[in-house]
């Protein structure tokens, strides 16, 4: 019978590893699998971890179940892309920090890329009837990927008989407290995250849902990272090592700060996008659909760096291409620096693509921090109630979060636009059944995201086309 290090070794990309030596994944293995990563993580962020899991956990056996929950968890708890950040703490966990900025670079580069291509392509030829016809034709099927989210989220998060009630109480709260009240969301945040470390101590039976994420399948067999395997030395905390990754996270931050303000002033438009996206990444919990509506009121209500419309087809671009789907603040920086020139209007692309780029780096910067900064004090936290409680709670509150910006989707669509682009009252049945029938296929049918889009794209060019929408 094999041993658990022959196992190992026998895992993919781990063959011919001698016996004697430390079984390690091979740094330009763990490359090649970043970079492939990169382009075929679609899904959202529940894909994107599906895809992780099934390769890291279930085929690869480069980290145990347990262990990959676990940096999930902690993932899911800090503001930003919950699966840039896994990809970002597992790379850093086999090879250090340069492992973790390899991993979590890759999971955001191609994205950004191929983004600024198609932003391009939207600002220049975005008015072609058939380019609108299949803009058209997505925006419902982004209103049913929300509606998806809230349902995928939700009955993960709020099916725990001993915790449902209190649970769907903080659900029902944010979502009128966002939605009707508007409330920021970080003191949604802040007040879930209390409830659930009282929950902790005082009731912890109500507490024990793990984020909403299950325990998933056991059995896979041993792991290079397996649950007994004790931490790397190089990922146990140290005083030093958190000094470090702070001072060169400040530094990342203040010199492209001081240089887009002395070069442009405070009160430009790339130095707002840096402060903006700089204060979203901090201050928003929840993954991509729990931003939007802060990047929304900031992006399009204060700064009107693009329109309403315009976020929403922003999305759907975010929702065809790889990588985080925050990266849709990539398209949001492209159209804001096209608007604003802010290298004036004979370097309109480079000015927008520069935007681009800017909001990209201020956007994820903090993540890579949280993760070579925290990582270490969420090693020895395996299993502490106190740790995973106000995740719970933080995570129900997220499902209103996420309900309320499905309901402002669904009401976008359902209201036909004039020729200006003002609302007018008439109902888009067409939408509204585009919409519906791609829920069904997301939730019903468990039709891949793709190609629920391309469909509705084609539906949305045939009814353009036919004169039927």
């Amino acid at each position: 019978m094999s041993t658990p290090v022959q196992d190992a070794q026998n895992a993919p990309g781990l063959q011919n590893v001698p016996t004697s030596a430390p079984v390690t994944v091979p740094f330009m293995e763990a490359l090649k699998f970043w970079l492939r990563l990169g382009f075929i993580s679609f899904g959202g962020p529940a894909g994107q971890i599906a895809i992780m899991h099934r390769e890291l956990v279930e085929q690869k056996r480069w980290i145990s179940e347990q262990r990959f929950l676990h940096a999930l968890n902690y993932c899911m708890l800090l503001p930003g892309p919950e699966a840039q950040q896994l990809a970002t703490y597992i790379g850093w966990l086999m090879h250090r920090s340069l492992g973790g900025v390899v991993a979590g670079a890759l999971f955001v580069l191609p994205s950004l890329f191929i983004l600024i291509g198609l932003s391009w392509v939207y600002v220049s030829f975005g008015g072609v009837p058939w380019v609108a016809g299949l803009l058209y034709g997505i925006k419902p099927a982004v209103a049913a990927l929300v509606v998806q989210a809230v349902h995928r989220v939700g009955s993960k998060t709020l099916k725990n008989p001993a915790s449902a009630p209190i649970l769907w109480m903080i659900a029902a709260s944010s979502f009128v407290a966002i939605y009707f009240l508007n409330v920021p969301f970080p003191i949604i945040v802040f007040i879930a995250a209390a409830i659930g470390w009282l929950g902790s101590r005082y009731a912890p039976k109500q507490f024990l849902v793990g984020g909403g994420h299950g325990a998933g399948k056991a059995g896979y067999g041993p792991a290079l990272i397996d649950d007994n395997t004790p931490t790397p030395s190089h990922a146990l905390f140290s005083r030093s090592h958190l000094v470090k990754v702070l001072v060169v996270g400040a530094a990342l931050w203040l010199v492209p700060m001081a240089v887009l303000v002395a070069s442009q002033g405070w009160g430009s438009a790339l130095a707002q996008m840096g402060w903006f996206f700089t204060k979203a990444a901090l201050l928003t919990f929840g993954g991509a659909y729990a931003v939007l509506p802060y990047v929304y009121q900031g992006a399009v209500e204060q700064f009107a760096w693009l329109t309403g419309p315009q976020m929403i087809d922003g999305l759907a671009l975010g929702e065809t291409t790889p990588g985080p789907l925050i990266m849709v603040v990539a398209f949001v920086g492209y159209l804001g620096g096209w608007a604003k020139q802010v290298l004036g209007p004979d370097s309109l692309f480079l000015g927008a693509s520069l935007a681009a780029t800017v909001v990209t780096w201020f956007t994820f910067l903090p993540s890579f921090i949280f993760i070579l900064a925290g990582g270490p004090l969420v090693e020895s936290t395996h299993g502490k109630l106190q740790f995973t409680a106000p995740l719970t709670a933080i995570t129900a509150a997220v499902v209103g979060v996420i309900a309320s910006l499905a309901l402002f989707f669904i009401a976008h669509i359902a209201s036909k636009t004039g020729g200006n682009g003002s609302f007018v009252s008439q109902i888009d049945w067409a939408a509204l059944l585009l919409a519906l029938a791609a829920g069904v296929a997301l939730i019903r049918f468990k039709v891949g995201v793709i190609p629920v889009i391309a469909a509705c794209a084609v539906a949305g060019l045939l009814l353009r086309l036919g004169g039927l929408a």
